[in-house]
């Protein structure tokens, strides 16, 4: 628990504001001392003081604690890809990633961490909801204001809950004159957190505007707290039906609610696709090019809620960030790349585009030469426009992943070269032979390893977008017995992807689809936990393949790569991992916390 015994009432911020929201919440601004009296009555500083809590919720981007500094880990972004079934890190930054996915996660803690930050911007969404209805600003500005800031406490709350299960819900700035009780405050129930996020959701919802005029595009909108709901209530919904109540009712909820969250999401969602204000974006008729452009296009049709950058120098107030640096193809500027390396088990979850399997067969795999339009070219086209591999057409070049070369005698040479050609291709051989194309800008020159270079990917972040709001409105219909329901929103997924439609569908249908659909945004790992299936999933020991090039036929022999995260430690997810620890600090700190089951 934070100390909040040593916090003060901060009413004074002294700060340099960068935000992705947008030009007047970005703004760098530097703040001296100012009295109490003056911030609340003045709209550019409460602004300001708003704009730090934007700053300071950095989940927003992936699940990052951090994501912007140089003075910071470059990689918390890529931290809830690496522990999960989705891909393992090939950086030599990978950080904690490994040790947390190889069941390091112990009482101590340490993996993706959203308590002391998040109860900070708490505390300072509390002051202003409790301080601007006194000011002398216009009503309508404040009752905007307030209802941002009750949108970021509930944001942090959900990803507070996701993580520990209840936490203490602190819902007014503290003073340390306030009581002991209030000061070392218990942990509220789950059920108690989830239902206070819906609950917020629901009253801010009509008043945040339907839509943000443009120069505040990026901020919470109606249905940005709609998305929070279907998202929120579905998880809820999801740990009723596959949990079970521990800790005295402390964590999980009774199953027969499951339905009343469900029915929570699913409303939510509805809203949203009656709205008519957004639309899955099918601008581009190639439909490679299509799925990449979801990322790459600003503002288009699907972005509900988005995070901005600019593509500008973070390190002297711009809003850059780091993502093409690490994630692009081998090597940037600093000899790497590909910092998350798909494995095969998602690049076999593609479909083709008829709707088969993509499963690959190892004994047809052995039985010839592949090209690659021979061995991938038939897959659902969001595989190609979401992972890279052997042949990928990549800023004018084609990426060779192959690791070895066969000569006439059958030989096959894994050093030097061959008549000329290489026995190895430009692409690291610690990987699984694939990297992530989602989100990738091919105009971005990565081999400028200086700040600028480093934190110059112009990619907003898209929070919510409406293709997830379709997939969770299926799975609700479907937990809710409303299987026509599920149908049509999985197929309308299925035909802006360019593949086959469904004419049935189960629970596996619905859980492959967000897993292709949503791959590398973040949400493979917190949907395996709120499924239960975790400990199945996250302790598998995930493949990949190996190309070897023929130098007679310029084809390959492909091989399949087992125990890719190594032969001495395999992925452990523990049942006690359901729930991060509070860890012995913070029961130490506060006797009146109580430690989740397991640690």
């Amino acid at each position: 628990m934070i100390k909040f015994k040593h916090f003060k009432i901060v009413t004074i911020i002294t700060l340099l504001i960068t935000v992705s929201c947008n030009k007047g919440v970005l703004d760098k601004v530097p703040l001296d001392i100012i009295s109490d009296a003056v911030v609340w009555n003045d709209q550019a500083l409460v602004e300001a003081y708003l704009t730090g809590a934007y700053v300071s919720t950095t989940v927003f981007t992936n699940d990052a604690v951090v994501v912007e500094s140089s003075a910071q880990p470059f990689f918390a972004m890529f931290y809830v890809n690496n522990v999960s079934d989705e891909s393992k890190s090939t950086s030599n930054f990978s950080g904690n990633a490994y040790v947390f996915k190889t069941g390091g996660l112990k009482i101590q803690g340490g993996l993706m961490e959203w308590w002391e930050k998040s109860y900070k911007v708490i505390r300072s969404l509390n002051e202003l909801i409790e301080r601007l209805p006194q000011s002398t600003l216009s009503e309508e500005f404040k009752n905007k204001r307030i209802a941002e800031a009750r949108y970021l406490r509930a944001f942090n709350y959900f990803y507070m809950v996701k993580r520990y299960g209840g936490v203490p819900l602190i819902k007014k700035a503290q003073s340390i004159n306030d009581s002991q009780e209030e000061l070392y405050a218990s942990r509220n129930s789950e059920k108690e957190v989830y239902d206070f996020i819906l609950s917020e959701l629901k009253e801010i919802s009509s008043i945040l505007p339907k839509i943000q005029a443009a120069n505040d595009w990026g901020r919470p909108t109606k249905f940005a707290a709609l998305a929070l709901t279907s998202r929120a209530a579905l998880y809820a919904g999801s740990i009723a039906k596959y949990g079970t109540l521990q800790l005295n009712g402390l964590l999980g909820f009774n199953a027969s609610e499951a339905n009343s969250y469900y029915q929570q999401s699913a409303d939510a969602s509805r809203q949203i696709m009656e709205s008519n204000q957004f639309k899955l974006y099918d601008a581009d008729a190639d439909k490679i090019t299509n799925f990449k452009n979801i990322f790459l296009v600003k503002k288009n049709a699907e972005v509900i809620f988005a995070k901005q950058h600019d593509g500008s120098n973070k390190d002297i107030g711009g809003a850059g960030w780091a993502y093409d640096y690490f994630q692009c193809p081998y090597p940037n500027g600093w000899a790497n790349g590909i910092h998350d390396a798909p494995y095969l088990e998602v690049v076999e979850s593609f479909e083709n585009k008829d709707g088969s399997s993509g499963k690959l067969d190892q004994a047809v795999l052995n039985s010839k030469l592949w090209t690659m339009q021979e061995l991938w070219g038939n897959k659902d086209p969001r595989f190609q426009a979401t992972i890279y591999t052997q042949d990928t057409k990549w800023q004018g070049r084609n990426l060779n992943f192959y690791n070895g070369i066969r000569t006439a005698d059958g030989t096959i040479l894994t050093v030097g070269s061959y008549q000329g050609v290489l026995a190895n291709g430009d692409q690291k051989s610690t990987q699984t032979g694939f990297g992530v194309m989602k989100y990738l800008d091919e105009s971005k020159e990565n081999g400028d390893g200086s700040t600028a270079g480093i934190f110059g990917s112009t990619q907003d972040y898209i929070v919510f977008r409406y293709a997830e709001i379709l997939l969770n409105d299926a799975e609700a219909a479907y937990e809710l017995g409303l299987t026509p329901e599920a149908l049509d929103a999985i197929n309308k997924i299925r035909t802006r992807a360019g593949i086959a439609l469904l004419t049935s569908i189960d629970m596996e249908h619905i859980r492959n689809e967000r897993k292709v659909e949503l791959a590398f945004e973040g949400h493979r790992y917190w949907d395996l936990r709120r499924w239960r299936l975790a400990e199945d999933y996250l302790s598998r020991n995930g493949h990949g393949v190996r190309y070897i090039l023929d130098h007679a036929t310029g084809k390959f022999l492909v091989k399949l790569k087992d125990k890719q995260d190594g032969t001495v430690t395999s992925p452990l997810f523990g049942k006690q991992n359901y729930y991060f620890p509070i860890t012995l600090t913070r029961t130490a700190n506060n006797a009146n916390l109580v430690e989740n089951p397991g640690y």
